[in-house]
């Protein structure tokens, strides 16, 4: 079975796909952190986000594997940091290119071809749009941003309520004016207003659907 949950930023897909594959006991793939990885080797190598070429390369040659919030490049572990707001410029401009998306969604198929609950932003409609159940989540902005501060809090991280509002905003923008796989959801995606949601709630919907429907 493969379920798919797509989502702009702050939207609660990673938190909610995660819960949502333990009750269905299938893996769970956030491919967002495979961008992040890509994203974070490129700074560490000092390539220049927009050199696509050079990162098409890189996004090609990488070897990556998740294990739920855990990611690994190449045997090299990056999950602490994984998060930071250093990357945050580059991360919309490397998730934009063609080529990265192309080597991303290869491996995205691979790893869940047997079967997975995956989380992004163009799963149901562009990795696997013949998945058997797909779901969309949205809120707005004002609680995109809240859950975002929220987030960098954990992370014990200062929180800039406008800039987080541009990020957020920025985000969701270039997402979804890109022109390859922008960020929609899928025709027949079940579209899910998560505002006065609790994560608890939202999985509970998702499952609910997908048990009645199996």
């Amino acid at each position: 079975m493969i379920v798919t949950i797509d989502g702009g930023v702050a939207s609660g897909k990673s938190a909610v796909g995660k819960r949502v594959a333990e009750k269905l006991g299938l893996p769970f793939i956030d491919s967002g952190l495979m961008y992040r990885a890509i994203t974070r080797l490129a700074m560490q190598r000092g390539i220049d986000p927009r050199d696509a070429a050079a990162v098409t390369r890189l996004a090609e040659s990488t070897q990556l594997r998740i294990d739920g919030e855990r990611v690994w490049a190449d045997g090299q572990e990056l999950t602490e940091g994984i998060y930071d707001a250093d990357y945050a410029d580059a991360l919309p401009i490397i998730s934009a290119i063609p080529g990265v998306r192309k080597a991303l969604v290869e491996e995205q198929r691979r790893m869940g071809e047997s079967g997975v609950v995956m989380a992004g932003r163009d799963i149901g409609t562009v990795v696997f749009p013949g998945a058997d159940h797909k779901f969309f989540l949205v809120a707005s902005l004002e609680e995109k941003v809240r859950r975002r501060a929220v987030q960098y809090e954990r992370r014990g991280e200062r929180v800039d309520g406008e800039a987080m509002r541009k990020e957020v905003e920025l985000r969701d923008r270039v997402d979804s004016e890109r022109p390859v796989a922008p960020l929609r959801p899928a025709e027949d995606a079940l579209i899910i207003d998560t505002d006065h949601l609790d994560v608890d709630q939202v999985v509970d919907r998702i499952v609910g659907h997908v048990q009645a429907r199996t």
